[in-house]
């Protein structure tokens, strides 16, 4: 049989099977992906996901020959589902792990930060305690500064005022005698 030259040569049984396009062929796998992907995630939503994601992926490729997309999508959809096993076999071992009595994974998920209220009143009681402080004399107040807010103790406290001990302790149960009465008064 002779072929003119005008005339496009008769499909192949191999071309006769090729989609037309890329969205043709995504259509036609998608039933067929879905079950592969459940079957391996054993979740209808996780396998909705990984098609999806899969057929985005393709769409990347859509210069490739069409020959190629048929194992090129299952390469990916196979990924995507191992993938998704591992992150959910991770959370698994991790919430097994920190449910455990005396884990040491144990995550606290409350925020620690004060409320807004909460907030306010610590900075009012700040200054309450800032104005009180500057009301004492200087021995006193560097006393109760670096015994009770830097937190050093007695020894390093005495060396960095210059005296003795007892001095430190002296001025510090001075100080705090004197803030309490102050603050007693402003509540």
């Amino acid at each position: 049989m002779l072929v003119s030259p005008s005339l496009p040569p008769p499909p192949t049984p191999a071309d006769a099977t090729l989609p037309a396009s890329l969205d043709a062929f995504l259509a036609g796998i998608g039933p067929r992906a879905f079950r592969f992907a459940e079957a391996g995630l054993r979740q209808r939503d996780d396998a909705l996901d990984a098609v999806q994601d899969s057929m985005l992926r393709m769409l990347s490729y859509r210069d490739k020959p069409a020959a190629d997309w048929a194992p090129l999508f299952w390469s990916i959809l196979r990924r995507r589902v191992v993938d998704l096993q591992r992150r959910r076999g991770f959370r698994l071992r991790f919430w097994r792990s920190s449910d455990e009595a005396g884990s040491d994974h144990d995550i606290d998920w409350a925020d620690r930060a004060p409320g807004p209220a909460q907030a306010h009143e610590q900075r009012q009681q700040y200054t309450q305690l800032v104005l009180a402080l500057r009301q004492l004399p200087a021995r006193q107040r560097e006393a109760f500064t670096l015994r009770v807010l830097q937190q050093l103790d007695g020894a390093s406290t005495a060396q960095a005022m210059g005296c003795s001990e007892g001095a430190v302790k002296t001025h510090l149960s001075r100080a705090r005698q004197a803030l309490q009465q102050h603050l007693e008064i402003e509540l």
